[in-house]
C-alpha cells in the first residue's frame, strides 16, 4: 500500500496516476509522436504517459513547457524554478514543489531559500530580490490571482526587465495549470 505525501520536501516522490497510463509498447503513432519517443528516449514518466491519452494536447503542452522553463533569454533558470516552486506551494502540489525546489537548489546552491519556504510557506522571509520574485509568483498563483500593481512594481524595483517579468508570469502560470492537472490525474506517493 502506498502512502500519499502531504508535506513539502526536495525528495521527489513517485507520482501515481488515477487512470491507467498509455502503454508505450502499444501506443499509437500519434501518441508516440506527442511523447517524442525515440529509440534512445524510452524513460517516459507516468505523468507524460497519462497525458498521452490526449496526444493532440500533449503535442502542444510539451514544447510550450520547454520554451517557458528552458528558454535561453530572460529570467535565470533558478528564478524560473523559484516561480514554479511558489506556484506549487500555493497549489499544494507536493510533487512539483519537490521537482522545482530541487532544480532551484541545483541552479543556485541556495538550500537556505528552500528551507525557509518549506518551513514558513508564504510567510518565508527571503532576500529582497528573491522575495519579490517569490511573492509575485505566489500572488499570481492564488485563485483568483492576488498579484497587484505593487507586486509588479516590486519586481521592476529589483531590476527585472520586461522579458524577465514575462518569464516569471509564464513560469508561474504554467504551474498554476500543471499543478491543478496533476492533482486531477494522480497523487504523489511513497512506497
Amino acid at each position: 500500500m502506498s502512502e500519499v505525501i502531504h508535506s513539502f520536501t526536495t525528495t521527489v516522490p513517485r507520482w501515481q496516476p488515477y487512470v491507467v497510463p498509455v502503454d508505450l509498447a502499444t501506443a499509437t503513432e500519434e501518441q508516440r509522436a506527442a511523447m517524442q519517443v525515440t529509440p534512445s528516449n524510452k524513460g517516459i514518466s507516468p505523468y507524460v504517459l497519462t497525458l498521452a491519452h490526449d496526444p493532440e494536447s500533449l503535442a502542444v503542452r510539451s514544447p510550450l513547457f520547454n520554451l517557458i522553463m528552458y528558454g535561453k533569454d530572460g529570467l535565470s533558470p533558478g528564478e524560473r524554478e523559484l516561480g514554479a516552486t511558489a506556484a506549487s506551494i500555493v497549489n499544494r502540489c507536493v510533487y512539483c514543489a519537490a521537482v522545482h525546489s530541487s532544480r532551484f537548489i541545483s541552479h543556485t546552491k541556495r538550500t537556505d531559500v528552500i528551507d525557509s519556504i518549506f518551513a514558513d510557506g508564504l510567510d518565508a522571509e527571503l532576500d529582497e530580490h528573491l522575495q519579490a520574485i517569490f511573492d509575485f509568483a505566489a500572488r499570481l498563483s492564488a485563485t483568483p490571482p492576488e498579484a497587484a500593481e505593487a507586486d509588479a512594481q516590486a519586481i521592476a524595483d529589483i531590476g527585472l526587465s520586461e522579458l524577465e517579468a514575462l518569464d516569471l508570469v509564464l513560469s508561474s502560470a504554467i504551474f498554476g495549470w500543471a499543478n491543478r492537472l496533476m492533482h486531477t490525474l494522480g497523487e504523489p506517493v511513497k512506497d
